[in-house]
């Protein structure tokens, strides 16, 4: 009988096998394929010229949605890439109804609080888990997917910064992608720079006891990709000041000069940002050999203290060594800030902290003691 797929298999007899369109059983069995075989993600062609790789965070990733962040809603499968980019994975088949509006709704609601309740420690801890789980190291699944160019703890804070600046990517995954859910996908792709919307077809065919899955990528145009290659281009010094010189006054530009002749200090290394709006730059500190961001410049005009990515890290972790630091840098005035700030992110306006005759030398006196408060920990 003549195949209806197209789709054929030589053997080493050459023998010809004609395959048959075959329907996952279940989705559950849809879903334990690509946990045990995130390659099916095909990582080549949603980036051809530097291929995606993929490890897995957990299945069934829960998401807060309420004020209490209680848990209402699961994603079935997180994943990161080797750039940190969450990738959330939402799987249909066919079969289900769903597959062609509301899952739409479902994946954007996800991708819209999951920045917000999410945290990195516990992303951190559910990869540890799923390695324990499959027998492997997550030492060493991490040092595979990133490669030898970062520590772990440069990873990890590429993965906070990733969600905090909306960059993530939202996969829909089915046996077969109609063709509205393809032209929601096209168009959620090309509006919603820096995060990716793409639709992955994972089509099964079975003979012989073969089986061969062939996958397909939807949503990627031309115009999407020149706006998610603009969006995602690094910053450098340069265009941070050129930047901050168009927006900032004179005093703020020279407190921004400053804090980043602080920032630099002793030849530490230093992190740009990839925004399409805003640049960044952060110093990487690393106590004991876990990252820490305490602050970082914007080319918004501020600088933003990182209270709330201090919590569970060295020294800093400390609440008193957080209310210290907040307390040296309300002493600028102008700047307030209450109780509730310890765990969260703040910006401090450049320009509050020219207006101050004493602010850019309080500012660099308590940037260098967070300098001595890091010493005995080995910061980098």
């Amino acid at each position: 009988m003549t195949s209806q797929s197209g789709v054929f298999v030589l053997q080493a007899d050459n023998s010809l096998v004609s395959m048959e369109p075959k329907q996952f059983a279940a989705e559950n069995e849809f879903q334990l394929l690509l946990s045990r075989f995130p390659a099916l993600l095909v990582g080549d062609q949603i980036d051809p010229q530097n291929p995606r790789r993929w490890a897995l965070v957990k299945r069934e990733q829960a998401i807060a949605t309420d004020q209490i962040g209680a848990s209402q809603w699961s994603i079935d499968h997180l994943f990161l890439d080797q750039d940190g980019i969450p990738t959330l994975v939402e799987i249909k088949r066919q079969t289900d109804s769903r597959i062609r509006r509301e899952v739409v709704g479902q994946m954007l609601d996800y991708a819209a609080n999951c920045a917000t309740y999410w945290s990195i420690d516990m992303l951190q801890s559910g990869f540890e888990k799923t390695c324990e789980a499959g027998g492997h190291s997550s030492e060493a699944v991490l040092n595979e997917l990133m490669g030898p160019d970062q520590s772990a703890g440069e990873f990890w804070e590429r993965v906070r910064t990733n969600l905090e600046a909306g960059r993530v990517r939202l996969l829909f995954v089915a046996d077969v992608i109609p063709l509205e859910l393809r032209r929601i996908v096209e168009f959620l792709n090309k509006q919603m720079a820096p995060a990716e919307v793409l639709a992955i077809e994972l089509r099964q065919f079975a003979a012989n006891g073969l089986r061969t899955i062939v996958p397909m990528v939807f949503g990627q145009t031309q115009e999407a990709a020149n706006k998610k290659r603009s969006s995602g281009q690094r910053w450098d010094e340069q265009r941070v000041f050129d930047a901050l010189k168009a927006k900032v006054g004179a005093q703020e530009l020279e407190v921004a000069h400053e804090v980043f002749n602080w920032m630099r200090k002793g030849g530490r290394t230093l992190i740009y940002g990839t925004g399409r709006e805003y640049g960044s730059v952060y110093p990487l500190l690393r106590p004991g050999g876990v990252a820490i961001n305490p602050i970082y410049l914007s080319t918004d005009g501020k600088l933003w203290v990182q209270f709330g990515s201090l919590k569970g890290k060295p020294v800093f972790g400390d609440l008193d060594k957080r209310r210290e630091l907040m307390t040296r840098l309300g002493s600028v005035q102008g700047i307030d800030f209450d109780e509730s700030d310890l765990s969260r992110y703040r910006p401090v306006s450049l320009s509050k902290i020219a207006a101050d005759p004493n602010g850019p030398a309080k500012i660099i006196a308590t940037l260098n003691w967070m300098d001595e408060q890091l010493a005995p920990a080995g910061s980098a």
